[in-house]
């Protein structure tokens, strides 16, 4: 395959070089060979001219009574000085004089009248037989002989074999042949090369995909220079990190998938194992039954979070925006975490706010406003506090969620919108997590044409910061100003 594809490309350039030369070479060729034919009939016409005017002038010498032998001297000159015969007819079309000497063919035909008439209007030319009087092809030109009073007397005729033509051609198409194979060889030595060198890269290509259909990512295709094939490279090799990065996710995915699954079942595997045969005493089945029940629980989670997941990847989750108020969410939000708040005598700070409206799918959005909060109720620190901010700024809305807490390390931020990433602390904190909910979170925001980032102090706090597209409604200034969960809310 490789091999056809540089073949087919080598033929095709070659052939395309064949027919350019082909092409100039008839077109030359016709240019050379209407240039000596004009070139020819004008020096027949000079010299005939001449032969007119002396004609004439010794007819006129001779009291109009007849034409002298030195005018045959003189079409002879002229004659051999062009490669040509002159001849001079009546008006009858009869040859009077001739300068060829021997065996004459002029004197036994006549000019048919049809040229005699044609060349009496001026000048006649043509490349023909004469009306048969030549046996080949023959370049013919005559002029009409007038006296100074107008009177026609003849007309003289100059004529040459075409026979120089042909060698004229056979020449110059000799000449030509030898300087375009010479030229050919050349070409077709460039374009070999050349031609290898451009599909070298695809075979390249086409070994590397063979590579990756075997899950061998690690080849890339050299870039050279800038042009077409250049660019393809740089794509395909684009292409190939890409392709290695989903490759390592879809490991990572399959086996964090595998985890998540395999602790709760045999969790769920063991304890009802154990009640099933006794080894779980009955006063205490209802305690492992709970247990049970929490994992099942967190398979659901799970299950419903891949779910979603593969709808937002697969482009099937549609958003329905309309103008909500954010900050009421906010509000119906917390009061569903009351009790964990007050388990940890949380103080909850910025819930006495102005009307925030943005444009959103209300649904999606508490999805992630619960797991935001959800995260913050789980992770701050007993005492500490939960603040909620927002601003406007280029018709888009920053609501931000902070908790205080020990918060996250450095070298973990970029990872925490990962797919199933959990940190060690969170891992202890979080028994019920399976590390789904911040991806779905930048997912749903990104949907939204927003954008989410997290800033944390670790030991401090953690805050996460999202937008929204603002929507154009007057604010209002809220009438119970004393919502309060936990501790006594700052104002």
């Amino acid at each position: 395959m490789q091999k056809s594809l540089f073949a087919k490309y080598y033929a095709i350039c070659c052939a395309i070089i064949l027919v350019s030369f082909t092409l100039l070479g008839a077109v030359f060729l016709g240019f050379a060979s209407q240039y000596f034919k004009i070139d020819k009939q004008r020096l027949l016409l000079r010299n005939t001219k001449q032969a007119v005017v002396e004609t004439v002038s010794n007819y006129e010498k001779n009291s109009y009574q007849f034409i002298d032998a030195r005018v045959a001297s003189l079409y002879r000159v002229f004659g051999e000085s062009i490669d040509a015969t002159l001849f001079f007819t009546d008006l009858n079309g009869k040859t009077i004089i001739c300068t060829d000497e021997n065996s004459c063919i002029h004197k036994t035909y006549s000019v048919s009248s049809d040229i005699i008439q044609q060349a009496l209007t001026g000048e006649y030319k043509e490349m023909g037989r004469l009306g048969g009087m030549y046996p080949t092809t023959y370049y013919s030109v005559a002029m009409p002989v007038v006296l100074s009073d107008g009177t026609p007397i003849g007309v003289i005729f100059a004529s040459s074999s075409s026979e120089n033509l042909s060698y004229f051609l056979v020449e110059l198409l000799n000449m030509f042949l030898v300087s375009s194979l010479s030229a050919l060889v050349i070409a077709f030595i460039l374009v070999y090369f050349v031609t290898r060198k451009m599909v070298i890269p695809l075979r390249r290509m086409v070994n590397a995909a063979h590579s990756f259909s075997k899950g061998d990512f690690t080849i890339r295709v050299p870039v050279e220079g800038s042009d077409e094939i250049a660019q393809l490279a740089n794509a395909f090799n684009n292409m190939a990190t890409d392709l290695a990065n989903l490759e390592s996710t879809r490991r990572s995915f399959v086996a964090n998938v595998s985890h998540e699954l395999k602790t709760p079942m045999t969790t769920i595997a063991g304890f009802i194992d154990g009640i099933l045969d006794g080894t779980i005493s009955a006063d205490r089945e209802r305690q492992y039954l709970k247990v049970v029940s929490d994992e099942v629980k967190r398979l659901a989670r799970l299950v419903r979070s891949m779910l979603n997941i593969a709808k937002i990847e697969a482009g099937e989750m549609k958003i329905s925006p309309s103008a909500i108020n954010i900050h009421d969410l906010v509000l119906r939000t917390v009061f569903t975490f009351e009790q964990g708040i007050e388990a940890k005598n949380l103080d909850i700070r910025g819930l006495d706010n102005e009307k925030v409206m943005v444009m959103a799918d209300e649904d999606l959005i508490h999805q992630v406003v619960y797991n935001l909060v959800d995260n913050a109720v789980k992770f701050v620190n007993e005492g500490g506090y939960i603040e909620f901010s927002y601003r406007t700024e280029n018709n888009l809305t920053y609501i931000s969620i902070k908790n205080s807490g020990e918060g996250i390390a450095p070298n973990e931020l970029h990872n925490v919108f990962d797919r199933f990433y959990k940190t060690d602390k969170s891992r202890s904190l979080d028994k019920k997590g399976v590390g789904l909910g911040l991806y779905i979170v930048k997912s749903i925001i990104n949907l939204h044409g927003g954008d989410i980032i997290v800033n944390s102090i670790e030991g401090e706090f953690c805050e996460f910061v999202f937008s929204l597209p603002s929507a154009k409604v007057p604010k209002i200034k809220r009438n119970d100003s004393s919502f309060i969960i936990g501790k006594k809310q700052q104002q």
